[in-house]
């Protein structure tokens, strides 16, 4: 059964959302989703770069009044 980390990281700044993401990551089971709420408007394009760099999969990406929420499946 998969499973869905949410990172809150409004209010964070680069590279604070993509390293509580990494974190999260690392605790997670392959399949399972990780959420990143962000408010900084870089990790829009820094996570999924860093996504398809590494291998896992972006799922969604959008755009919410004032933050981003992004959702990324642990592939390996």
């Amino acid at each position: 059964m998969t499973e869905r980390i949410t990172v809150d990281a409004r209010g964070s700044f680069c590279p604070g959302p993509l390293m509580e993401m990494i974190a999260a990551l690392k605790l997670a089971k392959v399949g399972d989703e990780v959420e990143v709420l962000s408010s900084d408007k870089g990790t829009a394009a820094d996570i999924p770069e860093w996504v398809a760099k590494v291998g896992h999969t972006l799922v969604d990406s959008t755009a919410h009044g004032g933050y981003w929420s992004l959702v990324v499946r642990k592939a390996k």
